[in-house]
């Protein structure tokens, strides 16, 4: 098994590096030549400058140049990242045994939406561990935007590909399942694009990317956006302090909620409370990986494109927010605990006290009864 340090979230409590602020902007100086996936040739495109969530959207989901849409080989030992689901098949044995609870709450076998499936590991688990009776009559969807992965997946889960079926968004997966549909996700909230925020001066900016005059790349401050709120923008910072939030996340679940009638919603990614996520972390929770390798500061701007960029998730966010769309918050516990609840786990090194299973939370949400 690769050491729990491979994980995304693994290092999840360490310190970030900054780097000065220069009149408001922190100066990367970067003099490469131009070229059609470079920082310049993208902020060129843009007019010369750009929010930093447009560049992060940009970097992950761009059709032609984008990592996820384009470049990701694949996940675990030979990508540039592990995931929980492709170290260890307990993830996916913990999650098919919660699916057969709630499937015993709702008195029928409510179809699978698993959404961002990586390299399909943590499906595969969970058809496997549901069996030949969980398996019958069963219709599995997934949600996979990445054509690549989508191909990775597809092979490894061939074995069951008749009961399988691929969609583009949500929206698609919840009408073939008729609105009623048990939901899951390993490490996607973490890929969507974050709206980047520094405390200074007593209120809140927006960080976006320009093109200096010198030709250089600079992260300037803006004003903060309209109509963004944050549990973690009430918290008392020091100048300097960074955040990320997951505006799109409440985006993307605000466009799909209606459609889904019932059934329960399991989420889980690195993170946890703001007090916790930024704990010692001045410079917030963004960084990148390629092969392996964590990546911060000026090397994501540097390899565009060409690796992971993900941040630790704010679930007080998560749950308020669904809240606020008649989701119900049914529980919110660390990814030990959940695992604990169904499996004995012993002796497996992600759910060792401290380890990173401890930096991971399940969140549960349900549509509310009206």
């Amino acid at each position: 098994m690769q050491a729990a340090s491979g994980l995304r979230g693994g290092a999840a409590r360490e310190n970030r590096g900054r780097f000065p602020l220069r009149n408001g902007a922190r100066d990367f100086s970067m003099s490469t030549a131009p070229t059609p996936s470079s920082l310049r040739a993208f902020l060129q495109s843009r007019g010369g400058a750009v929010p930093w969530r447009h560049w992060m959207e940009a970097a992950l989901y761009d059709p032609e140049r984008g990592y996820y849409a384009a470049q990701i080989r694949t996940v675990g030992r030979r990508g540039d990242f592990s995931t929980s689901a492709t170290l260890s098949s307990s993830l996916g044995k913990a999650v098919a045994r919660w699916i057969v609870q709630q499937w015993n709450a709702a008195g029928r076998k409510l179809p699978l939406i698993e959404i961002g499936p990586g390299d399909g590991s943590l499906h595969r688990s969970v058809l496997a561990c549901l069996g030949f009776c969980g398996r019958r009559g069963l219709r599995s969807h997934l949600v996979e935007r990445s054509p690549v992965l989508r191909a990775v997946q597809q092979e490894r889960l061939r074995r069951w590909r008749r009961r399988i079926t691929w969609h583009d968004t949500v929206e698609t997966a919840l009408e073939a399942a008729d609105g009623a549909a048990l939901l899951f996700s390993n490490e996607l909230a973490d890929a969507f694009p974050a709206t980047l925020l520094q405390w200074q001066g007593g209120r809140w900016h927006e960080v976006w990317l320009r093109i200096a005059y010198d030709g250089g790349i600079v992260e300037e401050l803006r004003d903060c956006p309209p109509g963004l709120t944050s549990s973690a923008c009430g918290i008392p910072w020091d100048d300097g302090q960074r955040i990320e939030v997951l505006q799109s996340w409440r985006e993307w679940l605000t466009a799909w909620r209606s459609q889904w009638k019932a059934g329960a919603m399991l989420t889980i990614d690195y993170g946890g409370r703001p007090a916790e996520i930024y704990y010692r972390r001045p410079g917030g929770t963004v960084r990148g990986f390629l092969h392996h390798q964590r990546l911060d500061g000026a090397a994501l701007y540097t390899h565009m494109g060409r690796c992971d960029v993900t941040v630790d998730v704010n679930f007080t966010d998560l749950r308020l927010w669904g809240e606020a769309l008649a989701l119900e918050t049914v529980e919110c516990v660390t990814q030990r605990e959940f695992a604990g609840r169904y499996l004995d786990i012993e002796g497996d090194p992600l759910y060792d006290v401290g380890g990173p299973a401890e930096a991971f939370r399940c969140l549960v949400q349900r549509p509310a009864v009206r």
